[in-house]
């Protein structure tokens, strides 16, 4: 049976095969310049009329509109739930490998579902931090969008896309598709939802769009959120009993379930980045920071952060935050013990957060008129053994800051040192004596 390109190439290959006119497929209901219409593409069938030539052409409805018979379609339907779940609580490599499939067995026949899947494909990419990878796969699902909106939405691509951009490193590319996915949500008065919720995430790592980012975080309450992953795999597993007893549709709507019952913590987690990344960048502002809300914000983060399973790296983050912001509140005692409570997660961790807490120690130190040149030591040590893979605003950060400590502490020498390695963790190599980083970083 026909089935490639589009409804009309499958309603005129079927047609030829069955040897029939355009007038004896049209019949008394039709006409058949309005089957010519439809075979040429400038005319989709509505659903009744889908139907009255589904059963003239001796096919399904199914079959007519997709491409596919309705077991094939719940068979592709129920890979791509899987798919997803693997993706959003298993292994995303293997997400990759089963969004791969259904791309390929897809192929032209099923445009829509090709498209789908390849989005995944692009989102599994990005999971496994394979970000150049993911930027690829969604640029040609932007071009794709584009060119074919009734099969992918540009705005959730747009998005992805700035969130990449900026973990590449391309910080002005990434402030740019910022820019034009706001312009697309504002007019719309989207505050609310997943799709907001991953707008403001982006825009918050950033530093752009912050009005935005404050009321979606004012549409939403602070989740309570509770541990639900073993509905999760329980529903799972029942999904994929369910396909091996070939009660798809069953399998299909347990998988949906599990998908449905981990949103809860999907957008927890979203919520708490978010959180974080607003109180942070609200208390590095020099001043007039609103340190209430930051410290509220700040708050609800480690809280939520505390109970999401495998999270460890990200509650330490948000304790971090927490305590800059109860120093910068001038309680010097609080900030001290949420600095030490993310160390005691940390321990044996080398790199970047670590380094970022010990920091927070050495700001309050300073701030005490005590030594602080060992705890800067050790944080400069841990910032050297963070991994060098291309440009890292996060590790740049804390070398600039590390500079301005090593400043306060009337070290010069090592000021200059940390500098010079805050401006290579961006991509510029700093040779000069007394290369500052001040105006190559953003906050």
């Amino acid at each position: 049976m026909p089935s490639q390109g589009t409804i009309g190439d499958r309603v005129r290959g079927l047609r030829l095969s069955r040897r029939m006119s355009q007038a004896q497929l049209a019949g008394p209901d039709l006409s058949d310049s309005y089957v010519s219409l439809i075979e040429s593409g400038k005319r989709t069938p509505t659903p009744v009329v889908a139907r009255l030539l589904a059963e003239r052409l001796g096919c399904t409805t199914e079959f007519l509109l997709h491409g596919i018979e309705p077991r094939q379609r719940i068979d592709t339907e129920l890979g791509l739930r899987h798919a997803e779940l693997e993706l959003f609580h298993g292994d995303p490599a293997i997400a990759a490998d089963r969004f791969g499939d259904i791309v390929k067995a897809a192929g032209e026949e099923n445009a829509m579902l090709a498209a789908h899947a390849q989005l995944g494909l692009a989102r599994a990419l990005e999971a496994q931090g394979l970000t150049g990878s993911a930027v690829e796969a969604y640029e040609r699902l932007r071009r794709e969008a584009t060119a074919h909106p009734e099969r992918l939405a540009d705005l959730p691509i747009t998005v992805a896309l700035c969130r990449c951009y900026q973990r590449a490193g391309d910080t002005l590319r990434a402030r740019d598709l910022g820019a034009a996915a706001l312009s697309q949500v504002e007019p719309l008065g989207i505050e609310q939802g997943e799709l907001a919720m991953e707008l403001a995430d982006a825009l918050a790592e950033t530093e752009t769009g912050l009005p935005y980012v404050e009321r979606v975080l004012a549409a939403h309450e602070t989740p309570e959120y509770s541990d639900r992953s073993d509905e999760v795999m329980a529903l799972w597993r029942a999904s994929v009993a369910a396909s091996e007893g070939e009660d798809s549709a069953l399998a299909v709507q347990l998988a949906e379930d599990a998908i449905a019952t981990g949103r809860s913590g999907r957008l927890a987690f979203r919520f708490a980045r978010i959180a974080m990344n607003w109180a942070r960048i609200t208390t590095a502002t020099p001043e007039d920071a609103d340190l209430d809300r930051a410290n509220e914000f700040a708050t609800s983060a480690t809280t939520i952060l505390a109970g999401l399973p495998g999270r460890v790296l990200e509650h330490a983050r948000g304790l971090i935050v927490l305590s800059h912001v109860r120093f910068r509140s001038g309680d010097a005692e609080a900030a001290s013990v949420f600095a030490t409570r993310a160390l005691d997660l940390l321990v044996g961790a080398r790199g970047t957060v670590p380094a970022t807490a010990h920091l927070v120690l050495a700001e309050i130190a300073l701030a005490r008129s005590e030594n602080a040149a060992p705890t800067l030591r050790t944080a400069q040590d841990l910032l050297e053994g963070a991994a060098a893979t291309g440009i890292d605003r996060e590790t740049a950060r804390a070398w600039r800051q590390l500079g301005d400590l090593w400043g306060q502490a009337g070290s010069g020498e090592e000021q200059a040192r940390a500098y010079r390695r805050a401006l290579e963790a961006v991509g510029i190599r700093a040779n000069m004596p007394g290369s500052t980083a001040s105006a190559a970083l953003v906050r």
